[in-house]
């Protein structure tokens, strides 16, 4: 959830820390620092954004050719500079990403042994301890190695000794960390995007690894303490990637991206006459055809794809399928079958409860295992046997959206396999959804043009306190995910109901003040979505619908309807989704909320 930079190299490293955490802003935080280790340990800490640490930099001259630096997003302490990373002991310094466990029991040893605290943080447990095993061999990497041998919890570390001014130490364990390499100077950080200013060349960190980084060398250790080799990665991203270019937000360029991060994520059956098992590994044939039924875990927008997937798994490949917040899946007693395919979804693949969950599973003896993920060398992706990678490149904000909507591509080529393999699908009907695929980046591009409509909208919702909304089948999903979005960004309070309930409680709520948002395919359950509709009119509700092509829903003061451009049948939800992204955005923008950053939250959600 935090950010982490650090370097070392014979130039001042200073400008390059600060562009790290810039580029870092999109994962979340509340206050920043770095410290510098050059004839002493120096820090600067503030509680706020990154412009403001660079600016005292600036004011006090703040140089240094050996560095650590980190935003924070708060869990022990409150947003504060006293709070704020890098924690100091002595000459050590520590920057870190997680959490620490067992830090009140290492706090209460520490203060008996002389140590003193000055934040209510664990991680200032860390820097002590890696003080306290420096003073037996002033050896910072080996007192680090000995440090997180005590430590129970997840973690990535950043560490300097101004006592060893020339190498920095980083550590990992169940929180993402890479290195990347220069020539003369070598850097760790948190993301890849923060490296992308200085090298392309990266080495993702196992779990367990301690790496120790001098100028012209670096030295990985496994999690036994052995010297490894770790495969160095040439980076596909570009530093444009990671660029606001024309647009005002991340938020916007990522909604009008996803026609292009479709077609870069169905690039594989572009030209297929028919679908494969391989699309998602080479075991995936036998591994698919063993098994009976289908586990989804996830959390927030991805769960909400899981949601959706279960329609299609059931309806169209005929497996039962459950989908599981992943925060609550192992903290329950659940009857697990060896023969489940447990799929994981996650944006990052780093997210701490998707990846406990999947464990979990395991444990339970389910080994049959699927990543959906859209960032290689995550920790998902690494612990399951078959993968997909959707292609949607980096997502900066906080609200997702295009990593979403290719979730979905992906999950419908899943359900297709799934269906072939037992007989359900039909060639026609697999060349029909083989083309319909093909279409969807087109049919996107075409309900992007209803933002104009949708900005009119917006400007009613601004001054609304809260909000319903409405789906029915496999649009249900997608109404929470609308709800969702207005949600984390406008700080409108928003719900959805599966619309058939709304008579069950939910239509208490209904009056001129409340705007119910309600999505309208073409499908076989319009009709009873046009009923439950009448039911918010005659209690003088206002209504806001998207409607495919084709419905016919009449238009009055109270009922305002905008029909998409396309239709999409089976593969609806991942176009009807695009307006209420659309509409939180706007909404967001003429409530002045922070778009890309929305206040509490963090895009990497790594701690349980």
């Amino acid at each position: 959830m935090c950010g982490i930079v650090a370097g070392i190299a014979a130039r001042d490293i200073v400008p390059q820390l600060l562009e790290g955490l810039k580029r870092l802003e999109y994962r979340g935080y509340d206050s920043a620092g770095m410290a510098v280790a050059d004839g002493g340990l120096k820090r600067l800490r503030t509680e706020g954004r990154v412009a403001e640490l660079a600016g005292l930099a600036s004011t006090q001259g703040f140089t240094g050719h050996v560095g650590i630096a980190h935003t924070r997003w708060a869990t022990h302490g409150v947003p504060s500079e006293r709070n704020a990373h890098p924690h100091a002991s002595g000459a050590i310094a520590v920057v870190h990403n997680g959490i620490i466990e067992n830090h009140e029991a290492m706090r209460a040893r520490l203060k008996a042994d002389g140590y003193a605290f000055n934040s209510d943080t664990d991680t200032e447990v860390i820097a002590h301890l890696i003080h306290y095993r420096m003073r037996g061999h002033g050896d910072l990497h080996a007192a680090t190695r000995e440090a997180i041998g005590e430590l129970e919890g997840a973690y990535a570390l950043g560490v300097i000794s101004a006592d060893d001014p020339d190498c920095v130490v980083v550590a990992r364990k169940g929180a993402p960390l890479l290195l990347g390499i220069g020539e003369g100077e070598n850097f760790a950080a948190s993301d890849v995007s923060a490296l992308l200013q200085v090298t392309q060349r990266v080495i993702y960190l196992e779990e367990g690894d301690t790496a120790e980084l001098r100028r012209d060398a670096y030295q990985v250790r496994d999690a036994g303490g052995q010297p490894v080799e770790r495969e160095v990665h040439e980076s596909q991203l570009t530093s444009a990637a990671v660029e606001l270019g024309p647009y005002r937000h991340f938020m916007q360029k990522e909604i009008f991206e996803q026609p292009g991060a479709l077609a870069n994520t169905l690039e594989m059956v572009a030209n297929a006459s028919a679908i494969s098992p391989g699309l998602f590994g080479g075991d995936a044939e036998k591994l698919l055809g063993d098994i009976d039924r289908v586990l989804i875990l996830a959390c927030g927008t991805s769960y909400h794809s899981g949601m959706v997937a279960r329609y299609w798994i059931e309806s169209v490949a005929g497996i039962p399928c459950s989908v599981e917040i992943a925060s609550e899946y192992r903290y329950r007693d659940s009857v697990a079958s060896p023969t489940t395919l447990v799929v994981t979804i996650s944006q990052s693949g780093e997210t701490a409860d998707t990846i406990a969950a999947l464990q979990h599973a395991r444990q339970l003896g389910q080994d049959h295992s699927l990543t959906i993920c859209n960032v290689p060398e995550s920790a998902l992706l690494r612990q399951s046997k078959l993968r997909f990678l959707t292609r949607a490149g980096p997502e900066i904000g906080v609200a997702s959206t295009k990593a979403f909507t290719t979730q979905l591509a992906a999950l419908i080529l899943l359900t297709m396999v799934l269906a072939k393999q037992r007989g359900r699908l039909a060639p026609e009907r697999e060349k029909d959804l083989l083309a319909a695929l093909r279409h969807l980046p087109a049919a996107m591009q075409n309900v992007l043009a209803v933002e104009p409509e949708v900005e009119k909208w917006a400007a009613r919702f601004a001054g609304m306190h809260h909000a319903l909304f409405l789906g029915r089948g496999i649009h249900y999903p997608i109404a929470m995910e609308g709800a969702l979005k207005l949600k984390e960004i406008s700080y409108i309070h928003a719900e959805a109901y599966a619309a058939g309930e709304l008579k069950h409680g939910p239509l208490a709520l209904v009056d001129r003040d409340m705007p119910v948002v309600a999505v309208a395919p073409n499908d076989a359950l319009l009709e009873k979505l046009k009923s439950n509709l009448q039911e918010v009119r005659a209690r003088g509700g206002q209504l806001y619908v998207f409607a495919d092509q084709g419905v016919q829903i009449e238009e009055s003061d109270t009922l305002h309807v905008i029909s998409l451009t396309d239709h999409a049948g089976l593969l609806s939800p991942i176009l009807h989704v695009v307006p209420l992204q659309l509409l939180a955005y706007h909404t967001a923008l003429h409530r002045g909320t922070d778009v890309d950053k929305p206040r509490n939250l963090a895009k990497s959600v790594t701690v349980e």
